[in-house]
Parts: C-alpha cells; structure tokens; sequence
C-alpha cells in the first residue's frame, strides 16, 4: 500500500474518532463525570461503536466467513470479560451476581434479540431467510449446553448454599466450557467450515467473491483495521465503564432492579455485533449474522466462566452463578424456539418476530420481575 493511501486512510473518521473515544477513556478513567462529561463519553462510545463495525467488516472481507465473524465476536467477548472482573474487583460484594447477569443478557440479546433482528431485516428484503441448518443447529446446541451447565446447574447443585459452585464444580465448569468453545472453533474454521459460510436461496454454497466490491481491501489495509478494531472495542468497554456509575445511580433513582445494570452493559458492548449482524443481513447474508450471534453468545459464556473462575483467586465474596426460574424459563423457551428456527435452514418475518417477542419479554421481565 502505497504512503499516500495511507494517508488517507488515516484522516477517515473510523481511524480518528476511536483515537477521541480512548482519550476521553484515558481522562475520565476513574473519576466521577458530571453530567456534561457523561453525555461527551456517550457520544465517544457510539462513535466507536460504528468504526468497530466498520474495521470488523473490513477484517472479514479480507480474511473472509467463518474467520471475519470470530475475529469480531472474539475480541468483544475478550475485552467484555475484562470489564466484568474490573467492574468485580471495584465493586465489592454488590457485584457478586454481575457476571451472570452479563452473561444471560447476552446470551438473550444474541439468541433472541439480534437473531429476530436479523431474520427480520433479511425477510423483509428476501421474503425469506435462508442459512446453513447444519452450522446454525451445531451453534445453537453448543450455546444450549454451555449455557446449562454453568448458569442452571449451579442453582440446583447442594455442594454450597445459594446459586453458586464450589470451587471444584466452578473448576469444571470452567474447563468443560474453555473446551467445548475450543472444539466448537476448530469445527467451524478446520474441519466442517462449508457449514458456516452463507448459502443460496437454492441451498448451494454462496460464492463469496462475487458477492464482495471489486476493490477488496489489502494486506496493509487489513492489518490497520484489525488494530483499529481492537483500539475501537477498548474504547467501547472501556467508555461504557466510564458511564457505568450514572447508569448505576439512574438505576437506582428509578427503583430498578440491579440485574439491569448487567443488561445495559451487554446491550452496550454489543452493540457493534448487533450493527454488523444487521448490515450482513441486509446483504442476503444470514448466516453471517447467525455466525456473529451465536459464535457471541458461546464465547460470552466459553470465555467469561473460565476468566471468573480464575479471577476467584483474589476475588472477594460469594460468586453467583444459578439463574433465576423466570430465568430458566425464558432460557428453555429461547432453545426450543432456537431450534425450531434454525432446523429448516429457512425463516420468514415470523421466526423473526418470535425471537424478538422473547427478548422483549426479557427486557421487561429484567425491568419489572
């Protein structure tokens, strides 16, 4: 790549503006802002929210499907881990129950929210959504078990009072879902990667070149948005960390349950996956977005268990783990209707509407249990 396209590349607001959003990051770390200063942090994080999803599509067009979606679903879920044992470490016993809060609302945002969302843009456009059935149900299974065995077993197990493990349990937990994460990766990029590229409305394999611009970006040009990728994701955590404490506090002013500080954190680093699930589904391809939804959900929860269990090592107090049976319910409910969404490899404008339906009812049971 030559200096000059270099040069232009960095004057693009997708290269500026995450710069802005980790000073503002740097300057308001660990400070209490005045309003004024939390409406600044806020428009820095949804700046960095849309150059995330920019560089990440940019990533994927260079490194191409199943490996684009991982890379974005990977490093959110990395530095998402990150804040939850931060937010952990300084909150002391009131964030016992964070990391499951976090962890089911994304697992409901994935599953329910973003899936509806997409099955919906990409029905409206295409009548119907078509998707690889084989990739779609090996993800959505993996999500299931992952999701059983470290957020309902622990409040059924007897080892310790309350919804939490012991510290062999959380052991396993921990190293059953590293691996069954780790398994799941090398199926979907090593062995059985036709099954998460998208398809035809014929049910052939889509041809991936002739879908992209001609102008595909270059080494160089990959290389610099995966960097701006990981500086724009570090901002978004990082700013939505910053905000946290007012969201607390609105919170509570508003007699809120805790849970839903958990719930606007998921929302809010999630928000590039949820913009870039969306554009792929404007595209004709679902799969990508059912790629990016569920390879979310499976690595919150493949990453984040093994990184608490680890952290319990200094962390201080009991580790709430075990959902709520409103909870289990809505998570049951997400899985048969999962399934019986992605077994046909086909959705119309009303699976859509059916996973969104389930994800409002989360949003409104969190609100108002």
């Amino acid at each position: 790549m030559s200096a000059v396209n270099i040069k232009s590349i960095l004057r693009r607001w997708t290269v500026w503006v995450p710069l802005v959003a980790v000073v503002a990051l740097v300057l308001s770390w660990g400070r209490g802002l005045p309003p004024f200063a939390v409406v600044v942090v806020a428009f820095c994080l949804a700046g960095a929210v849309l150059a995330a999803v920019h560089h990440a599509e940019v990533v994927a067009h260079r490194v191409g499907e199943p490996f684009g979606s991982l890379v974005l679903a990977v490093a959110v879920t990395v530095i998402e881990v990150a804040l939850i044992v931060t937010l952990m470490v300084d909150g002391g016993a009131k964030t016992a129950s964070l990391a499951r809060d976090t962890v089911f609302a994304a697992v409901m945002i994935t599953c329910n929210g973003i899936v509806g969302l997409s099955l919906l843009v990409a029905a409206l456009r295409n009548r119907v959504a078509v998707f690889n059935a084989e990739g779609s149900g090996a993800a959505l299974a993996t999500v299931a078990t992952l999701a059983t065995l470290s957020l309902v077993l622990p409040t059924f197990t007897t080892s310790r009072p309350g919804p939490e493990f012991s510290s062999a349990q959380l052991t396993f937990a921990a190293v059953a879902s590293l691996a069954l994460y780790g398994l799941f990766v090398a199926v979907q990029t090593v062995r059985h990667r036709e099954y998460f590229v998208s398809v035809t409305h014929d049910g052939d394999i889509r041809d991936e070149v002739d879908d992209e611009p001609a102008d595909a970006p270059g080494r160089s040009a990959a290389v610099l948005s995966l960097g701006m990728l990981l500086v724009a994701l570090v901002a978004v955590v990082g700013d939505a960390k910053a905000v946290s404490p007012a969201i607390e506090s609105g919170v509570e002013s508003a007699g809120l349950p805790h849970a839903v500080v958990g719930v606007v954190i998921a929302l809010l680093v999630l928000l590039p996956e949820t913009l870039a699930a969306v554009r792929a589904a404007r595209r004709d391809r679902v799969q990508t977005s059912l790629n990016l939804a569920l390879g979310s959900a499976m690595a919150s929860i493949g990453l984040t268990i093994p990184a608490i269990a680890l952290a319990t090592i200094w962390l201080e107090g009991p580790l709430l783990l075990g959902l709520s049976a409103t909870h289990m319910v809505l998570l049951a409910l997400t899985v048969v209707v999962g399934a019986l969404t992605v077994v046909p490899g086909r959705a119309t404008l009303l699976q859509g509407g059916v996973h969104l339906a389930i994800f409002a009812a989360f949003v409104f049971l969190a609100v108002s249990p």
